[in-house]
């Protein structure tokens, strides 16, 4: 997913907030639907490209797993144990977006395979043209036509 992340986000924050009294339900989702991209600051500025940066740490299921295992058992007993959940469903969101045509370690730390659900080919001259005229691209777009269909109904 190129785009489709943060109206993932309120996407997930809207439903939450509906239908759970979740403390922070919208700010905690869209942090949560962009944080493993923050590794794109890395990717440019430091990497300057050099390794894909769906294998850096913040983009591997497992280290968000053995986050998750560490965090949820001090907050389970507390009013922020649905606000933890929400957090981690929408990193899991994220990675789930990015497994249509970017690809995941999924496997890690035992597999240093990206799974991907397509393969979008370099059929253009770059490739943000190639994915934003590949098929695939629609899925976006009807994630942002429901995140602004539940933005618009308030």
């Amino acid at each position: 997913m190129l785009t489709a992340h943060l109206p993932s986000g309120f996407i997930a924050g809207r439903l939450a907030g509906r239908r759970w009294t979740i403390p922070a339900a919208m700010p905690v989702a869209l942090v949560a639907s962009v944080l493993p991209d923050l590794d794109m600051f890395w990717f440019h500025l430091v990497d300057h490209g050099s390794v894909h940066h769906h294998r850096y740490w913040v983009h591997i299921p497992a280290f968000w797993a053995a986050v998750a295992a560490i965090t949820l058992p001090f907050l389970w007993r507390s009013r922020w144990r649905a606000t933890a959940l929400l957090f981690f469903a929408v990193i899991l969101l994220h990675l789930v977006l990015d497994t249509i045509g970017g690809g995941i370690l999924w496997g890690a730390p035992f597999s240093d395979h990206l799974f991907s659900l397509i393969t979008v080919p370099p059929d253009h001259g770059h490739w943000i043209a190639s994915f934003l005229l590949h098929w695939s691209f629609g899925a976006e777009l009807a994630i942002w036509i429901w995140a602004a269909i539940l933005w618009r109904r308030g």
